[in-house]
This record gives C-alpha cells, structure tokens and sequence, in this order.
C-alpha cells in the first residue's frame, strides 16, 4: 500500500518541511521559503490527485475512452498566481521590516518594537 502511494508521501513530506520551517525559524526569509515549500507541497499533492491512470487529456477523440479531470490543473494554477502574489507582498514587507529595524529577525524586531513602546511610555 505504501509503495503504490510514494508520490502522497513525498509531498506530505514535502508540505511539512515547508511547515516546520515556518514554525520553526525567526527569520522571516526563511519562514517565506518555507510557506513556499508549503504551497508547492500542495499543489502537487492536489494535481496528482486529478491524475487518471490511462488517461489524457480531454480532448475528444475516437481514441480516447478515458480523460483526465482537467479542473485540478485549473485551480492549482490559480492557487499559484495567488501564491506569487502573496509571495511578493511578503517580500516587499520583509524589506521594508528591513529598512526600518534593520534585520528580518522575528525576535529583534519584537524586542525593538517592546522598546520603543517603553520609551515612548516614559516620555509621557
């Protein structure tokens, strides 16, 4: 059962790579490229699902008796622009993390941000 299933198991190995780098690295590049493996995880854990043995693509034809579902590939290649973009909004907000704290290191910035509220408490 297992070895006819590998492909599910390398891509739920795959998603909580992704997953373990998220939760477990401050850096906030890092916890991006690990959403990304996240997100590739799952896009092919749900096109490989759409995938029909002996089948091909829904173009009619006399030949063909089996099709593949063609709205797995569909929606994953939705979820991907929408992954890009969230990719790319994360990024611009890492760099402007970056140009205003100087570091992309969770902990510093949080610890940067408790002493700022500190001093400004104390101000007033």
């Amino acid at each position: 059962m297992i070895a006819t299933h590998y492909v599910y198991w390398l891509l739920f190995a795959l998603m909580m790579i992704g997953l373990y780098v998220v939760i477990s690295h401050g850096n906030m590049l890092k916890k991006l490229i690990g959403l990304s493996l996240f997100q590739v995880g799952v896009f092919l854990f749900f096109i490989s699902l759409g995938k029909v043995d002996g089948g091909s693509a829904p173009i009619v034809s006399e030949d063909v008796e089996t099709y593949s579902h063609p709205l797995p590939q569909v929606l994953i290649l939705t979820a991907i622009v929408v992954g890009v973009a969230t990719l790319a909004v994360g990024l611009a907000l890492a760099v402007r993390i970056f140009e205003s704290y100087g570091t992309v290191e969770e902990d510093q910035v949080l610890l940067r941000d408790a002493d700022d509220r500190e001093q400004d408490g104390g101000a007033s």
